[in-house]
């Protein structure tokens, strides 16, 4: 798979050491009107001016779009060598270019993403982490214009018999989901009291070491999951269940109204002109299921 330019690094949040601004990046601090933070520990180098479509665009880091998720998500975001990849990555990075900027990964719990906290405190100027757009949700983030449609999968053993959640309840078999997400509230609303994983990849480790007998996932992550032999010869997607949900991107609940018309034009004229499908075929390993959704 291809690693984009402007690909960055996974900033953990604890560690990071101040440094010495370049004359390139406090130009674009004037150019940008930068809201106050603290800059991150790197050494790439950032435009001596943003582009037009960048005014009136706040970033806590001059030359700098940090970007608050929670990794591995593969394929929306993962890491590969020494970067940080996948759908999400290279969308965000469509909007990085038209600011002039560079993105920068900063993983961290989904909890703090989706309740605001981390945009409120200036962790970051948007979170993009395959997040579903959700009315309690939007109480506490703006969200970006949807830019992926939401697809779930149950995934289970092979033969197990097991074709939607209402299956699995019968059963009695035990269901995993990631934390605050809308598979845990799907599960919660036929009945189950799922175990909950802070991320994709202790999720997928309990299935295969036989903690839970159904993975309740987004669909692309399960597919991802799918492509290791050592899982699609033990495992199978048993269910693929739409929920008429979309993803989107979101920054500061009234904070960034520049960036978030950005954000909404790089989505648009990246799915009128094939940009998002190219992505979502490089990333995702096939055709689109459906388009997202207008707003």
């Amino acid at each position: 798979m291809r690693i984009w330019p402007g690909s960055r690094d996974v900033k953990p949040e604890h560690g990071r050491r101040p440094r010495v601004l370049a004359l390139g990046v406090a130009i674009t601090a004037v150019v940008l009107a930068s809201a106050c933070g603290s800059s991150d520990s790197g050494d790439s180098s950032s435009p001596s001016a943003a582009p037009p479509a960048a005014a009136g665009v706040k970033l806590v880091t001059p030359g700098k779009l940090k970007v608050c998720t929670n990794v591995p998500y593969p394929p929306f975001q993962f890491p590969q060598g020494n970067k940080t990849v996948g759908f999400d990555v290279d969308i965000v990075d469509l909007v990085a270019k038209k600011i002039g900027a560079q993105q920068e990964i900063i993983s961290m719990d989904f909890n703090v993403i989706k309740s605001g906290a981390a945009l409120n405190a200036n962790r970051c100027d948007v979170a993009a982490a395959g997040m579903t757009i959700l009315p309690e949700r939007k109480q506490n983030l703006d969200f970006s214009r949807p830019y992926f449609p939401e697809y779930l999968a149950l995934m289970t053993k092979k033969g197990a018999g097991v074709k939607t959640v209402e299956d699995a309840k019968a059963k009695g078999l035990k269901v995993g989901v990631q934390a605050d997400t809308t598979s845990l509230d799907l599960a919660k609303s036929k009945g189950l009291t799922p175990t909950e994983y802070k991320d994709s990849g202790k999720e997928l480790l309990a299935i295969q070491s036989g903690a839970i007998d159904v993975a309740l996932q987004d669909l692309p992550v399960v597919n991802d999951w799918m492509k290791n032999p050592d899982v699609s010869s033990k495992f199978e997607v048993a269910a693929e269940i739409s929920t008429g949900a979309q993803y989107g991107i979101a920054v500061k609940k009234g904070g960034n109204p520049a960036l978030l018309k950005l954000i909404d034009d790089t989505i648009t004229e990246a799915i009128k002109d094939g940009t998002w499908t190219r992505i979502y075929k490089q990333w995702i390993g096939s055709e689109p299921k459906s388009m997202p959704a207008d707003s």
